[in-house]
């Protein structure tokens, strides 16, 4: 029994740490991921910027 004990210590130890590393690496991923979805969004709205832009001097210039 003493064993047993001493195994369940030991297995849910080890569990934690990779429950701990899994959850690191997650948070890891998602800045990543969240940083390549800003700067898309950041292209798309300076694309569009642009072009409201350009057709705004456009209007102003008539």
């Amino acid at each position: 029994m003493a064993n047993l004990i001493l195994f369940l210590n030991a297995f849910l130890s080890y569990l934690l740490v990779f429950v701990l590393i899994v959850a690191v690496a997650v948070v890891v991923v998602a800045c990543v991921i969240g940083v390549k979805w800003r700067k898309n969004k950041d292209v798309k709205a300076a694309a569009g910027e642009g072009v409201q832009a350009e057709g705004a001097g456009e209007n102003a210039a008539v």
